[in-house]
């Protein structure tokens, strides 16, 4: 006897709210625009609100300034929203690519609080409306970085495996709850910004995508949130990671030949 089909990801998200940090660019955006597409009333909320408000008119979604690291800006964010079904903590950044024996602190500092204390501060704040749901989700979107290290990374990497560790600790917290916790741990994607943030260098962009067979994009990601909510509610996806093809490994990229 075979199973019955699942509904459509649309009968799973009407009538749900969804709110995506960092969703002015990059996989954030991404994200805004597949929930908004599968049927779910999305927050956007970032600090670029210009990029955020035209990308809100569009798909139907509503635009909020936040500024992760600030803790009146998440409170405002949290005191402005009557109802929250799903939180997608995408938030967060790498700044640099220095040697632990060149560590640049500042770029430390700004990382461990825009990538592990932001996604503390959001979550800890839209906890009881999710809570209050009876189905809430959060996802915390960490990187492969969360999972390995390597060299140039031990800024970005120490701040991911700390979001991984705290998608680990807050799942055995709210064990017998109804919320799901959810990670999802990409590795190669090719978007406008994050690598050149990282870099401060269109030269050194390029580098390290160059002869890479499709990388991820963001679309592809937004793709696999969009999975992982609209399944039933008893399903609870622990840790996804997600690579291109071209990437088996952290290490191993597969390059074509120029």
């Amino acid at each position: 006897m075979s199973s019955p089909e699942l509904p459509p990801s649309s009968s799973r998200a009407q009538g749900r709210v969804a709110v995506v940090t960092g969703a002015s660019s990059g996989i954030g955006a991404a994200t805004a625009e597949r929930l908004a597409a599968d049927g779910f009333t999305v927050v956007l909320a970032a600090r670029r609100v210009d990029r955020l408000t035209a990308l809100a008119n569009r798909i139907g979604g509503r635009a909020v300034a936040l500024d992760v690291t600030d803790q009146a800006s998440v409170d405002a964010l949290a005191a402005g929203l009557d109802r929250v079904d799903v939180l997608v903590n995408n938030a967060g950044g790498a700044f640099d690519t220095a040697a632990v024996a060149d560590a640049d602190l500042d770029s430390w500092q700004r990382t461990y609080d825009v990538n592990v204390l932001g996604t503390v501060r959001v979550t800890r704040a839209l906890l009881p409306a999710l809570r209050a749901s009876g189905a809430g989700d959060v996802v915390f979107m960490s990187s492969t970085a969360a999972l390995i290290s390597y060299e140039g990374g031990a800024s970005y990497t120490a701040a991911k495996h700390g979001v991984h560790t705290l998608a680990e600790t807050l799942r055995l917290e709210l064990a017998g709850e109804p919320v799901r916790v959810m990670e999802i741990a990409p590795g190669m994607v090719k978007t406008e910004e994050f690598t050149l943030n990282r870099t401060r260098s269109q030269e050194k962009y390029d580098a390290v995508y160059r002869g890479v067979r499709e990388p991820l994009t963001a679309a592809d990601v937004a793709d696999v949130v969009s999975w992982v909510v609209t399944r039933p509610h008893h399903v609870n996806v622990d840790l996804l990671v997600v690579r291109p093809l071209a990437q088996a490994a952290q290490h191993k990229v597969v390059r074509d030949a120029e």
